[in-house]
């Protein structure tokens, strides 16, 4: 891969860029939690507005001459905290910016939101510390000493990949699946037929939730355009407001929505919790080649737009730190990169090859 100009800007901006812990996430689920919405809804209904209610609030960022848009936190490298699954306390966020090596920027905004907003709404609610409540003396005695370290307590179950299915479909096709479903519920039946009812329509609240995130970008797209000056960058920002409203709520037919389709529900997913740092595309090769091969034969895909496709997409990777642990892991762990797995080559279903010229491009 031959780097352009945009992709070395892009590039730089993201090494250059420096670690910062924000509080912008934990301040919205806060405020989600606390609001009497909250209170009344079942547990899969919380969760599916409380994630509404972060897309819907979280801010946009469309750095300058990308491709591919959003973000985890409100800029490259600004990194959210996930409250509700772990707890950081003062003297969490002080290691966290005073590491010697790997450091996370704290200011004094974000200590101050989480010391009167953050730490007493959810102390003694999160998940740690409902899961630490629950341990022995001789338990967190051991743990505290470092004789083993984090067991899952401060992440979600994770290491998981979009698979076949999602890189074919799009969220609008999921909720004529979901409306199936609930249609197909037996009251009379089914002693679980309510709490299925509520699962079912906290997913489709999800799936609207995404939409609606997409399409927050293309109306910020829309905006940027009528006010760009060059021309091809103009078209660019057209196209990707195009490519927003259409992706995630169709299928993406394109290399261009299939990257940007990926994208937003990878964004979904870290958004909603943070699952153990790593949600990955799988077998990135194989999902990309059918269009890759067809817009490449047709002419609609140069090499080089290829190119500058991908680059965009794997800055996007870089932009997002892992977010930091706590306890005895704060001091620790110096892990960065929200690290994502690409599989390439392999086998087909059938058994056969299934190396193409996607798996010699992507790397």
């Amino acid at each position: 891969m031959i780097l352009s100009e945009r992709v070395k800007k892009l590039r730089d901006q993201s090494l250059n860029a420096v670690e910062k812990i924000s509080a912008e996430r934990a301040l919205l689920i806060t405020q989600f939690y606390k609001s009497d919405e909250a209170w009344e809804l079942s547990a899969p209904l919380k969760r599916a507005r409380a994630f509404e209610y972060l897309l819907k609030n979280k801010k946009i960022c469309i750095n300058e001459g990308e491709l591919t848009v959003g973000e985890r936190g409100p800029a490259p490298k600004e990194t959210p905290t996930y409250p509700e699954i772990s707890l950081h306390s003062l003297k969490d966020l002080e290691i966290l910016n005073s590491r010697e090596k790997v450091f996370f920027r704290v200011d004094n905004e974000v200590k101050s939101t989480y010391e009167k907003e953050i730490i007493p709404f959810w102390k003694g609610k999160s998940n740690r510390d409902r899961i630490m409540s629950l341990m022995t003396p001789e338990w967190l005695n051991a743990y505290n000493a470092g004789i083993f370290t984090e067991f899952q307590e401060q992440r979600a179950p994770g290491h998981t990949v979009l698979g076949y299915r999602m890189f074919k479909t799009g969220f609008l096709s999921v909720k004529k699946e979901i409306k199936q479903a609930i249609e197909a519920l037996d009251f009379f039946s089914d002693n679980s037929a309510f709490e299925k009812l509520e699962e079912l329509n906290a997913m489709d609240i999800a799936c609207d939730a995404i939409i609606m995130y997409a399409n927050r970008h293309a109306d910020i797209l829309d905006e940027l355009e009528v006010n760009e000056k060059n021309t091809a960058r103009k078209n660019e920002l057209s196209k990707m407001a195009a490519i927003c409203r259409k992706v995630p709520a169709y299928a993406p037919e394109t290399v261009h929505e299939m990257l940007q389709h990926y994208w937003f529900i990878h964004l979904g997913v870290i958004t909603e919790l943070n699952p153990w740092d790593s949600f990955n595309p799988g077998r990135l090769d194989q999902h990309l080649y059918p269009v890759y091969k067809k817009e490449t034969e047709s002419g609609t895909l140069s090499l080089a737009e290829l190119d500058d496709l991908l680059g965009c997409f794997w800055v996007k990777f870089n932009n997002h730190p892992s977010p930091p642990k706590m306890g005895v892991t704060a001091s620790e762990s110096n892990t960065y990169t929200d690290f994502c797995l690409i599989n390439l080559g392999g086998l087909k279903p059938d058994g056969t090859d299934a190396v193409n010229e996607m798996s010699y491009i992507l790397p």
